[in-house]
């Protein structure tokens, strides 16, 4: 148990940002935040590249969509535009699209606070996947990706580790089940954690170096 603390130590050390934070999201129970990570899951859900979904949030972001209403308001031809501009070409359009609709399903259903779904859910993961999958774009993989990240500020989500997440600490030889990694961490740590062991699956970070740095402190 020792090693694997060290590891998911060193893990955090290198790689201590979550997407959320990487895509400039300061993720609190609010509104506004809780909507600007269900846009960086639904981009993130897309097969293209972590760091370009991160990229075209930030951009739609900075051209103000940053709430459903902002979202909405905007036209068809600036969220295109907004998504250009941080190299998100390939799925443009079609996203453009589902950011529009995503936005209204956000005001209709849930009056533009995501508290209200998690609510409704009684922060039941299972639940909460469900109901998240109805918006466009987001699917199972998609619905993982929001609890992973919701997870720093809705407690009772944690620990919430997902495929990918796994995939990482097996990778680095820890636990591979959410309970076994929620004990080399501080409860408050554990979503960044989730976020970091996602980075080694994918290959943005490397478990051999990790290790190796881990060894030698």
């Amino acid at each position: 148990m020792g090693d694997d603390r060290r590891v998911a130590r060193t893990l955090l050390t290198r790689q201590g940002r979550t997407y959320a934070e990487e895509a400039g999201i300061s993720l609190t129970d609010r509104p506004a935040p809780l909507y600007q990570l269900l846009v960086l899951t639904t981009l993130l859900s897309t097969r293209i590249r972590a760091s370009v979904a991160v990229a075209a949030a930030r951009e739609l972001f900075a051209a103000g969509c940053r709430t459903p209403q902002a979202m909405e308001a905007a036209s068809w031809q600036q969220r295109v535009d907004a998504l250009g501009r941080g190299h998100y070409r390939r799925y443009d359009e079609r996203t453009s699209t589902m950011l529009g609709t995503g936005a209204r399903l956000c005001l209709d259903r849930w009056h533009g606070d995501l508290r209200r779904l998690h609510r409704a859910a009684d922060g039941e993961p299972t639940v909460l996947r469900r109901l998240l999958t109805e918006f466009p774009g987001i699917g199972p993989t998609g619905a993982d990706i929001f609890l992973r990240e919701v997870q720093s500020v809705w407690p009772d989500v944690r620990p919430y580790a997902d495929r990918r997440a796994l995939a990482g600490a097996r990778r680095l030889g820890l636990p591979a089940n959410p309970r076994g990694l929620a004990g080399l961490v501080p409860d408050g740590e554990f979503g960044r954690l989730a976020s970091a062991l996602v980075r080694v699956a994918l290959g943005e970070e490397s478990a051999g170096e990790v290790n190796r740095s881990a060894a030698a402190t």
